[in-house]
This record gives C-alpha cells, structure tokens and sequence, in this order.
C-alpha cells in the first residue's frame, strides 16, 4: 500500500478548514484506511485557525498540524510540511478550495503511470491585472532564468518520493519551489485546471508578497540582471566613442565654432548614466542580501509545535533546528 501525505499550508483559514477537509477525504475515500496522512502548516495565523486544527486532529487521528512560530510566508509552511513528510507520494495544495481536491485521484493515476512530478497548471488566472502579471512573470522568468516554467504552474503538484528526498537536499534560504522542482529534471506531467471558488474569505497573497515571490524566483535562477550591466556599459562607451569622433570631425574640419558648451547632452548623459549606475547598484544589492541571508544560515521556518492524532509531539521531535529548517 502506497503511502500518501498531503501538505496543506493554511493562513487564517480557520472557518473553511472544516469543509476543506471534508472535500479531501470525500476525494481519496477509495483508497484504503491509513493510506492517507494530511499535513496541516499553520503559518503564524492570528484566527482560530490552530483551535480548528487542534480538534480536528483529535478527531482523525491521520491528521497532522504543524504550528510555525510566526508567519514566515508560504514557501517557507511548504518546506516545514515537506520536512515532516515521510510517504512514497507528497501532494502539496492551498486550503482555500482553489485548487480542486476532485483532482487529486487523477494526480495519482499520473504518478502510477511513472511521473515523480504531477504539476497543476492553472488555466484561468483570475482578475485581468492579476492575468495580466502572472504572464509577465513566466514569460520573463523562462527568458532570463535557467530554466523553463510553463505558464500557471502553481502550488498544487504531486511528488514522488525520490524527489521529496532531493528537496532535502536543496539548502537555499529564498524557496521558489515553483522552480527549484523543475531545476531537479524529474519526470514531470502538466495537469491543467480550472481553479475553484474560494470556500470563504479572500486571498492573502498580497502584491507584496506576490513582488517578493517572483523576485526569488527571478534572482535565484538568473544571472542575467548582473550581465545586464556590460549591455549598458557597452551602450555608454558606444556613445561616447559617438561623441569622440563628431567632436573630432568639427575639430579637424576647421569647424571648431560650431562647439558649443554641451550642456543639454552633458546633463542628459550623466543622468542616464547615474541612473544605469544606480539600477545595477540594486541589482547587486538584491545578491548581496540574498548571499547575507544565506550565510547567516538561519533557518527558514521556526516551528512552536507539532500534533499527531491530537497528541503534542516531544520538543526535541520537531524539526525546527537551523539544519532541519534548511534542509
């Protein structure tokens, strides 16, 4: 018998988790009692959100629910998920209803058809500026990064065991799992969906934190922001070399009258130029945060405490140490 966990990072969630949970168990109903662990990440809510999931855990003994310290973002609930999972399939999926726990046998099927990666695809992003940006961000991450993303990869996937494993051993800070898993080269299958109705509530991924995951993504699988400064540099001394040679010919043509005190180009090169300056200066800085980040080796998630089938499990079990949180 297979064993499956299913990774469910929640957010204030509190009133929908009830039904959500429900829905899951009414989708894997075939499969055999016990086959089935949901993992339950509680990243920092400030609702009944960990009350809910206390009794719920008390009453399905298959259920698990890790409670994080404080918020520490969605990526970060998915690797402490991901660390305490220990089955031969790990699906990973947000708990606000949208993505279809009807899909979930179908993602099974892929995976016993020899995929380690089932990857959801989402068809319809939502509102014509969240659309609108969703695209912007794939199109440019699969020019400039060093690998190809398919537009509306999401959160919602299934992986094998062997890549659960090789996620561990991935030690970056900055998690960006919608690349990183395609960075490993498993196996992978795309299973497009339609996404459902929010059960209740609205969604917490703010733009800000919508900015910052796509600049993870971005700075941790490209260069190219840092090659970008010879592009402009060479685009400045060709213009320089430009101005060399027209100034030259007006010299040496007995034009020399015509030299006027360049100030209108003089201004508008030194400030394009600082620009230029500045703008790479950020770019670098974004490295060098993220190398600062790194370094410190802190880990990425802190865990206050993990439940089993309503039981708190012994402190010195939960996999909140600096390694286990960055592994």
């Amino acid at each position: 018998m297979l064993r499956i966990d299913i990774v469910v990072p929640v957010f204030n969630e509190g009133a929908l988790l009830p039904v959500f949970h429900d829905s899951l168990k009414n989708a894997l109903a075939f499969l055999e009692a016990g086959a089935v662990r949901y993992i339950y990440v509680n990243d920092g809510s400030t609702d009944a959100t960990q009350e809910i999931l206390t009794s719920l855990s008390a009453s399905d003994r298959a259920i698990a629910v890790i409670e994080l310290s404080r918020n520490f973002g969605h990526q970060a609930a998915l690797s402490a998920g991901l660390w305490h999972a220990d089955a031969d399939i790990v699906i990973m999926m947000d708990g606000d209803g949208q993505h279809p726990p009807a899909l979930l046998p179908r993602m099974l099927e892929l995976h016993d058809s020899g995929y380690d990666v089932v990857q959801g695809q989402r068809l319809d992003h939502g509102a014509s500026l969240k659309r609108a940006t969703s695209r912007t961000f794939y199109w440019l991450i699969s020019r400039v990064g060093s690998l190809s993303l398919a537009e509306g990869a999401s959160d919602f996937r299934s992986i094998s065991r062997r890549v659960l494993l090789a996620l561990r051993e991935v030690p970056e800070y900055h998690r960006f799992y919608r690349g990183i898993i395609p960075w490993l080269g498993f196996r992978t299958s795309l299973l497009p969906y339609q996404p459902g109705e929010r059960l209740a509530g609205s969604s917490k991924y703010s733009l800000r934190k919508m900015l910052r995951l796509a600049a993870d993504g971005v700075f941790s699988f490209s260069l190219i922001p840092l090659k970008l400064g010879i592009v402009l540099g060479s685009v400045f001394l060709c213009l320089a070399a430009t101005e060399v040679v027209y100034v030259g010919s007006l010299w040496f043509s007995g034009k020399r009258t015509l030299l006027v005190p360049g100030w209108s180009s003089l201004i508008v090169i030194t400030t394009a130029g600082l620009g230029a300056m500045m703008v790479l200066l950020g770019f670098i800085g974004v490295y060098v945060g993220m190398i600062f980040q790194e370094v410190k080796r802190r880990p990425v998630y802190v865990v206050r405490s993990v439940m089993e089938g309503g039981v708190e499990a012994p402190r010195h079990d939960l996999p909140g140490s600096a390694r286990a949180g960055a592994a």
